[in-house]
């Protein structure tokens, strides 16, 4: 079961929230004196708490509704100084200080194969929005949980927050997304904040994506910080693959990737190896 987590301090969350609602939902149990509906596999529960700062919320749920959660979604806006239009979905973690939510240089374990399935399915649902960026963002913030986890925004102004037409979308993205669990999953290392190299690989070919570093995570004169880095991406994804934008970086600093790709014992997919989809 996958479980969506609606955060009311959040305008987007709740939203996004109202538009899925708007279809057949069960009444299922109260979390936290809101209640929790239930549709096909997926459980939507509402929290009063700001969801970045929500440790451990999946053992709650264990705990308070008996529920294990295959994945957990969590409805959320996207704030950015640039103020651009986008819809997004990304894994949480931090690469460094915790400056929002989880832990100092701790990582949630990713959903690779939901979180690309529902890039892809955004793309399509958002077709008549031009204005917004499908977009992957690279791994960052809290909160830190055990279960497999991703964020899936609206941005970046509360007029977009507000926008029933892209609640609208990212709700028919939910129905709709379907897995392929026979991609193989990769993480992601260079590229900025919006990873378009990743975002553009997995709307087109058959790889799915865990966790990504971008460039401004990296200490290109510490190859043995990053291969940790490099490990515990993996660990947290699932897989030994590693996609590399290798464009985005200078010859050496790719040089210092190659090296801690090759420490941790990861192999390195090339996107001409990749099959299309159909």
């Amino acid at each position: 079961m996958n479980v969506l987590v609606c955060s009311t301090p959040d305008s987007a969350s709740v939203n996004l929230k109202n538009a899925i609602l708007s279809d057949d939902w069960i009444d299922y149990a109260d979390f936290h004196g809101s209640s929790a509906f239930l549709k096909d596999n997926l459980l939507l529960l509402t929290i009063k708490e700001h969801h970045v700062f929500y440790d451990d919320l999946d053992k709650e749920i264990v705990k308070e509704l008996g529920v294990i959660a295959d994945n957990i979604i969590f409805l959320s806006k996207h704030k950015s100084a640039s103020e651009k239009k986008a819809l997004t979905v990304h894994p949480i973690g931090n690469w460094a200080d915790a400056k929002l939510g989880g832990k100092d240089n701790e990582l949630t374990p990713s959903s690779p194969h939901l979180m690309s399935a529902l890039l892809r399915s955004i793309k399509k649902s958002a077709a008549h929005l031009p204005d917004y960026d499908v977009v992957f963002e690279v791994t960052h913030h809290g909160p830190l949980l055990e279960t497999p986890t991703l964020f899936m925004e609206i941005g970046s102004t509360e007029s977009e927050w507000s926008n029933t037409d892209a609640s609208a979308a990212l709700a028919s993205a939910l129905f709709s997304a379907t897995e392929n669990k026979s991609y193989p999953i990769a993480v992601g290392i260079g590229g900025g904040h919006y990873a378009p190299r990743f975002t553009e690989t997995a709307i087109s070919k058959k790889l799915d994506f865990g966790h990504m570093i971008p460039n401004y995570a990296i200490d290109f004169n510490d190859a043995e910080k990053l291969s940790s880095m490099v490990n515990k991406a993996m660990e947290n994804s699932n897989t030994d693959l590693v996609f590399v934008h290798r464009k985005s970086m200078k010859k050496e600093q790719a040089d210092v990737v190659k090296r801690a790709i090759d420490n941790a014992g990861a192999s390195l997919i090339d996107s001409s190896s990749l099959e299309l989809i159909d």
